[in-house]
């Protein structure tokens, strides 16, 4: 019997943005300024968690 592999990636638990935040100024702290190439990948995906993460007042009506 096969079976398929589910693609879909399942969401972790979401962080605050200042728990993101803490993150990435550690990732700095960490390579004293700068970034090797697999930091700069994390870091990216940081920033983009961050991004996320960050609340958005609602729009005007």
């Amino acid at each position: 019997m096969l079976h398929t592999m589910s693609t879909t990636v399942e969401p972790g638990p979401e962080r605050s943005a200042d728990e993101v935040n803490e993150e990435i100024r550690a990732l700095w702290r960490r390579s004293g300024g700068t970034l090797s190439g697999e930091q700069r990948e994390e870091y990216q995906r940081l920033v983009l968690e961050w991004a996320a993460a960050v609340p958005h007042p609602a729009e005007a009506a």
